[in-house]
């Protein structure tokens, strides 16, 4: 059984509509999670808001917004005058344009969604929809308003259905020259590259998330489970660290003893497109707002 729907409305293109369901693609559900408790009475703990100033316990009927416009300033923002600036939701997803999907910088990509039809009605526009975008191979940009804040999102066929991807903002993105303008180019021998190519053919391989374990979540569950048993924990030895790196070429050789390339096939060997982050940016820019 399918969870609740996030989001209901429908999706348009031109004068083409149909009713769509938005359910999140992703959960941190399953993740272990902890409450703050009194370690005396084992009760748990509620949190209360303090005048950062007085100390005292501020009641619910006296909290309020406030804007920092100078250190220790604030400018209050009451409930009203948000409400006048939020969106009001339309409940439609409207497809502004289409673009080729090596355009989209993956760091504008947020979080994922699954699009599909609300019920009978209008499945037919749905498969047209998503069966031009699977000819074309192009990803559709669309507007959306959520939480009364209008986003972004990039929508794709997946399958049967539709991956919508709300996207950040163009003032979201950081620039990466800001990060990267400092990194020094030293001078690197060709057989470095060559020995560090050769360490990147040995572990060729492909995406496969379900080989990923969570060490640190099967851990906490192992803890809880022993915990609950009544078991003694007892910490491990912390690990002997390695020595330091004297000789990156000589580094690079131990890494490839015994070691044998595996077989890289075309997919393997090709290099995947590179999308601009100026693309990108350009498309970001040119978003309609509203």
């Amino acid at each position: 059984m399918l969870p609740r729907a996030y989001w209901k409305g429908s999706l348009k293109l031109s004068l083409v509509t149909c009713p769509v369901a938005l359910y999140p693609a992703s959960s941190t559900a399953e993740r272990t999670r902890f409450h703050m408790i009194n370690i005396e009475t084992g009760n748990r703990l509620k949190q209360q808001m303090v005048d950062s100033e007085t100390g005292e316990v501020v009641e619910k009927e006296q909290k309020g917004r406030g804007y920092e416009v100078a250190k220790g300033e604030y400018v209050q923002i009451d409930k009203e005058e948000l409400d006048a600036v939020q969106l009001e939701s339309n409940h439609t997803i409207d497809i502004d344009n289409f673009v080729p999907r090596d355009e989209i910088d993956r760091r504008y990509l947020d979080s994922p969604y699954y699009l599909v039809p609300d019920g009978n009605a209008g499945i037919d526009a749905f498969a047209v929809i998503r069966d031009a975008m699977k000819d074309q191979d192009r990803v559709a940009l669309a507007r959306v308003v959520l939480s009364n804040r209008e986003r972004i999102m990039s929508i794709e066929p997946l399958g049967k259905g539709l991956l919508a991807t709300t996207l950040r903002y163009d003032y979201e993105v950081r620039d990466e020259e800001d990060f990267f303008g400092d990194i020094k180019t030293p001078k690197i021998s060709k057989d470095m590259v060559e020995l560090a190519v050769h360490i990147l053919d040995t572990k060729a391989s492909h995406f496969d998330p379900s080989k990923f374990d969570d060490e640190y979540e099967n851990a906490l569950k192992a803890l809880v489970k022993q915990k609950a048993a009544g078991k003694t924990i007892k910490a491990p030895e912390p690990a002997e660290k390695p020595g330091n790196v004297i000789s990156l070429m000589d580094a690079l050789k131990q890494s490839l003893k015994g070691k044998t390339p595996a077989r890289r096939s075309a997919q393997t060997s090709r290099p995947a497109p590179r999308a601009a982050k100026k693309a990108g940016r350009s498309t970001a820019r040119h978003r309609k707002a509203g």
